[in-house]
């Protein structure tokens, strides 16, 4: 055993599983190390083990081989005295390393962290070997029948076993796992995209049907899960789920200002994701939650995702409830977007139409006036969804993620230019029928003076700033480009 190693972690080619050389300091009384500290490994890149149980395993005498066995969680594994021979193997289903072998010594002054659905077995090296595990999921016998198992003597996985199997110490249920060729891959935990219905919520549902992700993806609307009640909460076993993808909101923003409406968007936009957020805490699930520029004032002409809160209407205001109960997850990514355009009833469907009636003679219609002093991008729900798999590590072609990007909150908007609402409504006449001359800009309060109800304001300002999103490796496409493509699929 070295001592007086610097902590640090290597990479074994297989996604997530990493090998720690821990410090350990010792002199002729012994030796003393952190076996794990959580502030210096989760800044190696170790992911922040939500450990609930600790449990040990004792080889009596040399040659004991114990595994090769997938569990549904992940471990941190430390030699406590002795040493072992370590072998793992991808078992995950769609991993683009299944059936890969890495193998190393442990000894006190290393250690591994492994991912659910990697395989690991132990060999004994030392008489009294003592090896320790830290899991974030509650071992029993009920969840052994979801194992996965390899044989260790699998000519396709050559594992070099430093004391020949023959003279080891074996489990009759050991040496009856199968062979590769036979292996059942662990399935990924699931994912449940909430309020599925709306139009991020189709979108996502057609990027996992497209990438090939469909068979892990639950949906589900409002009614059939209402986020806001907590006994809907048990319709769900939430040890199943890795991930929500929360696409459900109240959006009606000037209804919000109604005493119906407030009650009704307090519950949808803050009370909801509040719930879920401490679900997802308690079963160490990643929540995606997607916000708003309305948790803005609109003062500022670029936000970036460090402004402070500080919302103008009762939407607003709920939004940014909701952002900081979902920022309380450990596992949280808030997606910030604005002028939402997708799969649904959107303001570019509605100035395509309203160009198509004043484009026809009969209809009467022969002008529309449209806000000229509220400034932004547009959104689209497709983009938004390739962000969203982005940051949760999914990548192209590949029906596993991998390493995702630091939790936190990230701005996801199209790129380019910042135009205002009746810029882009002029965009889609002119593509649409040539008629952007009918397209009147006036203020907001122009547009709203003669409004019946309580009108919610509006920010002046809503772009955001897309260099934290980019930082993580994901370039929006403009969104001029996507709207002229858009276009192209809206019936006439």
């Amino acid at each position: 055993m070295e001592f007086s190693k610097q902590l640090s972690v290597q990479e074994t080619g297989i996604a997530g599983l990493k090998v720690l050389d821990l410090t350990v300091h010792g002199d002729s009384r012994g030796w003393f190390k952190e076996n794990w500290q959580r502030a210096k490994m989760v800044g190696l890149g170790i992911p922040d083990l939500r450990i609930v149980q600790n449990n040990v395993s004792f080889n009596a005498e040399r040659g004991v081989t114990r595994g090769i066995h997938a569990e549904p969680w992940d471990k941190f594994i430390s030699v406590v005295t002795g040493s072992v021979f370590g072998a793992w193997v991808d078992l995950r289903e769609g991993s683009a390393t299944f059936g890969k072998v890495f193998t190393c010594i442990l000894d006190p002054s290393k250690a591994i962290f492994v991912p659910r659905g990697v395989g690991n077995s132990f060999q004994a090296l030392e008489d009294g070997t003592v090896y320790n595990y830290l899991v974030n999921a509650h071992w029993s016998a009920e969840l052994k029948k979801t194992y996965t198992f390899v044989n260790l003597a699998d000519p396709d996985l050559a594992i070099d076993w430093p004391i020949p199997l023959a003279e080891c110490e074996l489990s009759e249920a050991d040496q009856a796992h199968p062979m590769l060729a036979d292996v059942k891959p662990m399935a990924p935990r699931r994912t449940l995209v909430t309020g599925c219905n709306g139009q991020l919520g189709r979108a996502v549902r057609a990027l996992a049907e497209k990438s090939g992700l469909s068979s892990s993806f639950d949906y589900c609307d409002i009614d059939t899960f209402d986020l806001s009640k907590p006994a809907d909460y048990e319709k769900y076993d939430w040890d199943l789920y890795g991930t929500v993808i929360n696409c459900g909101a109240y959006t009606a923003v000037d209804r919000a200002e109604t005493p119906e409406g407030r009650t009704i968007c307090w519950s949808a936009n803050a009370t909801g994701p509040a719930l879920m957020a401490r679900t997802c805490a308690e079963h160490g699930i990643t929540l995606v939650h997607v916000s708003s520029d309305y948790v803005f004032d609109g003062t500022r002409e670029l936000h970036d995702e460090d402004e402070p809160l500080a919302p103008l209407s009762v939407y607003g205001q709920s939004k940014a409830a909701g952002d900081l109960a979902v920022a309380g997850c450990p596992r949280h990514f808030i997606c910030r977007s604005s002028w939402v355009i997708g799969d649904g009833k959107n303001f570019v469907k509605t100035m395509a139409a309203l160009s198509d009636r004043v484009a026809d003679p009969s209809d009467g219609l022969d002008q529309i006036t449209v806000v000229s002093d509220q400034l932004g991008r547009l959104t689209f729900t497709d983009e938004m969804a390739k962000a969203i798999f982005h940051l949760l590590g999914y990548r192209e072609g590949q029906t596993m993620a991998v390493e995702p990007a630091p939790f936190g909150t990230y701005d996801l908007t199209g790129s380019g230019a910042t135009k205002s609402w009746a810029d882009i409504a002029a965009d889609v006449f002119a593509a649409r029928n040539g008629n952007s001359d009918a397209v009147k800009p006036v203020t907001t309060e122009e547009y709203y003076a003669n409004a019946e109800g309580p009108i919610a304001p509006r920010p002046h300002y809503s772009t955001l700033s897309l260099d934290r999103l980019e930082k993580a490796g994901f370039s929006p496409r403009d969104w001029e480009d996507e709207l002229a493509e858009y276009l192209e699929t809206l019936p006439r």
